[in-house]
């Protein structure tokens, strides 16, 4: 019989994934930001670039890792404090999604609205 996996690993592989993109991210605008030490004109093109539509999907990513990250890294920390919650692991996992869910619908209402209506 293959080891399937559950919430447990699920939830590992996507707090790397999550935790690599919002790195990512994070050197991109440091770079972006850096670009207004060379005057205007780079950092402004900079800047155009993020009006792109392609870009808005992209941004929508950005806040679904950052979502995720940070909640799954609070219910890790909840494990770290209280070591005796382990047990409720899968439960906590459904905690989680529970919220996720209704808050990624939320913010891409928020992102979409004035692209789309």
């Amino acid at each position: 019989m293959f080891y399937r996996g559950g919430e447990g690993q699920w939830s590992y592989i996507l707090h790397r994934i999550t935790g690599i993109g919002v790195f990512v991210f994070l050197i991109l605008h440091i770079g972006d930001t850096f670009l207004i030490m060379l005057g205007p004109e780079p950092y402004n093109h900079a800047m155009s670039l993020y009006k792109l539509p392609w870009f808005r999907p992209a941004e929508i990513l950005l806040a679904a890792a950052v979502f995720y990250h940070a909640g799954n890294g609070m219910r890790v920390a909840v494990y770290d404090f209280f070591p005796q919650s382990i047990k409720y692991h899968k439960e906590m996992f459904g905690v989680g999604v529970v919220l996720y869910v209704p808050l990624m619908i939320w913010t891409i209402y928020l992102m979409l609205r004035g692209v789309l209506w």
